[in-house]
C-alpha cells in the first residue's frame, strides 16, 4: 500500500509539471486545428479520419521521441533529488514515465475527438476513430519507452536528442527505403512473407497496415496488399498486431527500468 501511495503521488506532481507545459497545449492545439481544417476542407468524417492517418503516423512518434527525451535531461536533477528520498527507483522510473504518456496520450485524444464532437459526426464513425485514437496512443507509449531507453543510454542530451531524431528517421522514411531495396533485388523470388515479417518488425508500418486494413483501404499497399489483408484481417492477424504492438512497449520500456534502476546517479 506504501508502495502504491508513494507512486501516485508522484505520478500525480509529474501530471501536474507536464500539464503545466506550454509544448502540451501546442500539442492539443495543434491536433485540435488539424482537425477542424480537415473537417472544412474535406467534408466527411471518413475522410477526415483517413487525413488523419498521416498525421498520427507521422507526427505523434516524432513528438513522443523528441519530448520524451528532452523530459528525462530536463527532470535529471528533480530525479536525483527524490531518489535522495525514501523512494524505491523502479517508483521513480513509473511516476517519470506516467507522467509523460498519460498527458500526451490524452492531449491527442481530446484534440482529435473534440471536432468529431462539434461537428456532430462522433457516433457516427466512433467505432474507425476509437480504433484510430487506440493506434495514437500505442505509438505514444512506444515511442515515449523508445525516449526513455535512449535517455538512459547516453549522458549527452544533444547525443541523446540526435539519436531520437535518426531513430524516427529510421523508423518513418528509411525502414520503408530499405523495404523496397529488398523487393527490387529479389523480384524474382516470392516475398510475400519476408515482406510481413519486416513490416512487423516497425512499429510504425505495423499501425500504417492495421489502419488500412481497418478501414478497407489495403490496395493501397500495393501487390501485398491481399497478403496483409489475408493475414492482418483474420482474428489471428489482429492478435498478431496487438502482440507485437505490446512487444514494442515492453521490451524499450523494461531496458530502460532496469537500467534507471541501476544507473548511478
Amino acid at each position: 500500500m506504501k508502495m502504491n501511495t508513494n507512486t501516485l503521488k508522484l505520478i500525480k506532481y509529474q501530471l501536474r509539471d507536464v500539464m503545466r507545459s506550454r509544448w502540451v497545449l501546442f500539442y492539443l492545439a495543434f491536433f485540435i486545428l488539424i482537425t477542424d481544417a480537415l473537417f472544412r476542407f474535406g467534408g466527411s468524417g471518413d475522410r477526415v479520419i483517413l487525413s488523419l492517418m498521416n498525421v498520427v503516423l507521422l507526427v505523434i512518434p516524432l513528438v513522443s521521441i523528441m519530448l520524451g527525451t528532452m523530459y528525462l535531461y530536463n527532470s535529471r536533477e528533480y530525479t536525483e533529488l527524490m531518489l535522495s528520498q525514501p523512494v524505491k527507483r523502479i517508483q521513480m522510473f513509473a511516476a517519470l514515465f506516467s507522467g509523460l504518456v498519460l498527458p500526451l496520450a490524452a492531449t491527442v485524444s481530446v484534440g482529435i475527438a473534440l471536432p468529431f464532437i462539434w461537428n456532430g459526426v462522433l457516433l457516427s464513425h466512433i467505432g474507425a476513430l476509437g480504433y484510430l485514437l487506440a493506434t495514437a496512443v500505442a505509438l505514444t507509449i512506444i515511442f515515449s519507452a523508445l525516449a526513455f531507453a535512449i535517455g538512459l543510454l547516453t549522458e549527452d542530451k544533444i547525443k541523446g536528442l540526435g539519436l531520437a531524431v535518426v531513430l524516427w528517421l529510421f523508423f518513418a522514411v528509411i525502414y520503408d527505403g530499405l523495404i523496397l531495396l529488398v523487393i527490387y533485388m529479389f523480384s524474382h523470388y516470392p516475398l510475400q512473407q519476408p515482406v510481413l515479417i519486416m513490416s512487423m518488425l516497425n512499429p510504425l508500418d505495423l499501425a500504417r497496415i492495421a489502419l488500412l486494413i481497418q478501414f478497407e483501404a489495403s490496395t493501397l499497399m500495393g501487390f501485398t496488399g491481399a497478403v496483409f489483408q489475408r493475414f492482418f484481417g483474420s482474428m489471428s492477424g489482429q492478435i498478431a498486431i496487438v502482440l507485437v504492438m505490446v512487444a514494442w512497449i515492453s521490451i524499450p520500456l523494461g531496458w530502460g527500468a532496469r537500467r534507471f534502476i541501476r544507473k548511478d546517479f
